[in-house]
């Protein structure tokens, strides 16, 4: 059931979006979410949606991944399109509910901020999918190394990063572990109203916490087992070194951020 969700799981692999330094990789991400909320046309959004489905075939990532990707924001994006619908007016008018329209200016709008949406966390998946976490955080720990010279804690930011990137998936499978062992004692979760559906989870909160805060005893005691000390200088096995191909797909971003500022605000 654990494998339900992505956030925190990487898939192992071999492609060339595996290979990228992470490094690079976040600045990356950054530019392509500035051109996402740059572009103003439904096409470009659809280009981009399409450029993610490629990548995730480069990378030779499970069709299913990104459907469960997408499960937590199907909420917000039925909410979100719902608002846009009804309250955004101009346009044809489609269908009539009563003093409610709909019509073509909000449904227009509502399909535009949905695959933005949805392209935005395909691409933050995508990420986390091809990058261990303990990569991730050195490659994020890397950009916020020159903010600890105005006092920013550069090395206690980037430990709890991996730490929370680390534990995660093991916090999700603690709890379903715990629903199946209460399901199996009776406990009923699907039926009731959404209130007694909340009360029924309560005995879930108490255990779940008990073992969060053993783990986090546990590492703790592990950390300083090891000699672990925030501030000093560490060394890596294996050096992270910046390829040309990856400052090749560096410039492409940049070039593609540039042609849709050109296209979009200055032409």
């Amino acid at each position: 059931m654990s494998r339900s969700i992505t956030l925190g799981h990487y898939l192992p692999g071999d492609s060339a979006i595996h290979q990228l330094n992470p490094r690079i990789k976040v600045p990356v991400l950054m530019v392509i979410l500035v051109i996402l909320f740059a572009i103003k046309t439904l096409t470009g959004l659809v280009a981009m949606l399409v450029a993610v489905f490629l990548l995730f075939a480069v990378a030779r990532v499970p069709f299913s991944y990104f459907l469960k990707g997408l499960r937590p924001i199907i909420y917000i994006a039925l909410f979100a399109l719902i608002i846009f619908i009804f309250f955004t007016k101009g346009g044809v008018v489609l269908f009539r509910f009563g003093p409610f329209t709909v019509e073509s200016e909000g449904l227009w709008q509502g399909l535009f901020v949905i695959i933005r949406l949805v392209t935005l966390v395909l691409f933050s998946l995508l990420l986390t999918l091809t990058t261990t976490p303990l990569s991730l955080t050195h490659g994020l720990g890397y950009y916020l190394k020159p903010l600890s010279r105005i006092g920013l804690p550069a090395e206690e930011v980037v430990m709890i990063m991996a730490i929370a990137l680390r534990f995660i998936p093991t916090l999700i499978e603690e709890s379903q572990r715990l629903m199946r062992a209460q399901v199996s004692r009776g406990a009923d979760f699907e039926s009731g109203s959404i209130f007694r559906k909340a009360k029924n989870l309560v005995p879930l909160i108490v255990p779940l916490f008990v073992s969060a805060f053993r783990r986090a005893d546990e590492l703790a005691l592990a950390m300083e087992a090891r000699g672990y000390r925030l501030g000093a200088r560490r060394t890596r096995l294996h050096e992270d070194l910046i390829k040309t191909q990856d400052w090749l797909v560096l410039l492409m971003a940049l070039l593609l951020l540039a042609a849709v500022i050109y296209n979009q605000y200055l032409r």
